[in-house]
């Protein structure tokens, strides 16, 4: 009796050759010729085992053998996620395709939001808005006072200049004296300008406060708001003369701010230095030093 289990089929009988001279289910004729090859029995292929998803590539080279490596090396799995620094899959609608998406749009609206501050704000401390002026080593030089010297037509040959430079500030500053003529003996009055660079700080606040309430300072400056110089101008005007020229003093001052550049040209005088004549009246200074004042920013500017 075959004691062979159930499941495995039983195994066919092997087909005899057929002899020489008979007909093949083909029609063919066999033959005996000896020199025909016997056709060598197939041997069966042996099932190949599925490979279970998943698993890494499997080389099918044997244990210890030799030759070329795979010509594919394996892949690295991420079983819980793709590898680090792929980007997101085109499309995708989960949590990390948001986060994306909301990522984008952030950052488009933050660099609005900082460009419409830059607007609106102004420069940030780390850019003063200098308006174009720069530092000056010796301020006298870009000086301009001809309206100035219809008065005083002797011109100083030696003024008196300094400056300063610092990472918070630049500072200029220039003295002059003024003569009516070449025969007096001492200066007839002064002028001096002052040009200070502000690269840290705003002065806009501090200079609004010291010239819109110099007149704090004394009860005989008067203070005035003029229009057509940079951001903001005073003028400050004194006279204590009683008007014969027997004493007292008189002074013009224009302060300018363009910018972070804050400015200033200041005229004065004592009567007792007038040695023929008395000094000229608050008014016609003050549309002197106005024009001084317009061409020598210009200069500071350009120079």
């Amino acid at each position: 009796m075959d004691n062979r289990p159930e499941d495995i089929p039983e195994r066919p009988e092997p087909h005899a050759s057929p002899p020489p001279g008979s007909t093949t289910a083909s029609g063919s004729t066999a033959t005996g010729d000896s020199s025909a090859m016997p056709m060598a029995p197939v041997a069966p292929v042996a099932p190949v085992a599925p490979v279970a998803p998943g698993v890494p590539y499997q080389s099918t080279q044997p244990t210890g053998g030799y030759g070329p490596p795979p010509a594919h090396p394996p892949t690295q799995q991420y079983p819980y996620g793709p590898p680090p620094g792929s980007p997101p899959p085109a499309g995708g609608k989960g949590g990390a395709g948001r986060a994306v998406l909301w990522a984008a749009v952030g950052a488009v609206v933050a660099s609005a939001l900082w460009a419409g501050g830059l607007l609106l704000l102004g420069p940030f401390d780390g850019d003063p808005d200098l308006a174009g002026y720069r530092a000056r080593a010796n301020l006298c030089s870009s000086v301009d006072y001809d309206s100035l010297r219809t008065e005083y037509t002797e011109e100083d040959s030696a003024p008196t200049h300094n400056a300063l430079k610092h990472e918070a500030i630049d500072q200029s500053y220039c003295s002059i004296s003024l003569k009516t003529s070449s025969t007096s003996s001492y200066a007839d009055a002064y002028l001096s300008v002052q040009m200070d660079l502000h690269k840290e700080t705003d002065p806009s606040a501090e200079f609004t406060g010291l010239w819109s309430e110099y007149g704090q300072r004394y009860d005989d400056y008067d203070v005035a708001k003029v229009s057509g110089f940079g951001d903001e101008a005073y003028l400050v005007t004194e006279d204590t003369t009683t008007g014969s020229g027997a004493g007292g003093s008189r002074a013009v001052i224009l302060a300018v701010r363009d910018g972070w550049m804050t400015y200033q040209m200041s005229w004065n005088v004592y009567t007792t230095s007038y040695e023929t004549n008395t000094p000229p009246e608050i008014g016609e200074v003050s549309r002197w030093v106005k024009s001084d004042t317009r061409s020598t920013l210009e200069n500071l500017r350009s120079d």
